[in-house]
């Protein structure tokens, strides 16, 4: 008796939210965001369709609930990197790896931005971590000007090519990434190139 009644104990509601998300967005990294189906997920977690509708009366409402997840940790590893006390160059290693992380977690989200022809559910999960990326790219702005202020890196660079350069570290790994589906290295090689990147932004006589 004891037996059946843990196979039939139901996960709460907020549980099983969560495992639908984090599904439909590990099935959008194996098979594309616009190939998901509530089916595949159901499938996935050995569920019928009916009990995904349970917690998400349509798949517009998944897709919603992804985008909120998604901007919120986006938000948060930004807020978290500003608040903090320590060196702007400091500040990019964090901002950059905290990202890394998110991808890491979240491989999916680079197609769902890169997807030209998107559903209509999809539409504002992309817009929404776009605009919240126009953030990011800003705060490495920022964190590049006090660097520069501060001596930390060279004056004569510009700001915005800097952190051009910076975020496109982020763009050739998550390249990488989708193209072998091996998000292992995202952190690691992460780390190692921006680390190079940064030493070419130190004044000559710190350089040598």
């Amino acid at each position: 008796m004891s037996g059946d009644t843990t196979k039939t104990r139901r996960k709460p509601a907020s549980d099983r939210k969560a495992e639908i998300l984090q599904t439909a967005l590990g099935l959008a990294f194996e098979v594309g965001p616009d190939m998901v189906t509530t089916a595949m997920i159901a499938g996935r977690l050995g569920l019928t369709q009916p009990s995904i509708y349970k917690h998400f009366p349509s798949k517009d409402e998944i897709w919603a609930q992804i985008s909120e997840h998604l901007t919120a940790r986006i938000r948060v590893n930004l807020e978290r990197c500003q608040a903090a006390q320590m060196r702007p160059d400091d500040h990019i290693r964090t901002q950059v790896m905290d990202h890394l992380h998110l991808l890491q977690d979240a491989p999916a989200l680079p197609e769902i931005m890169a997807l030209r022809d998107l559903h209509n559910s999809q539409n504002p999960l992309r817009n929404r971590i776009a605009q919240t990326m126009v953030g990011f790219y800003a705060l490495l702005v920022e964190h590049v000007k006090v660097a520069q202020e501060r001596g930390i890196f060279r004056g004569d660079i510009d700001a915005n090519d800097a952190a051009t350069l910076i975020l496109g570290i982020i763009q050739s790994l998550v390249f990488r990434m989708i193209l072998s589906r091996n998000t292992s290295k995202l952190v690691p090689d992460g780390a190692r190139l921006l680390e190079l990147q940064l030493s070419g932004f130190a004044p000559d006589q710190v350089r040598e």
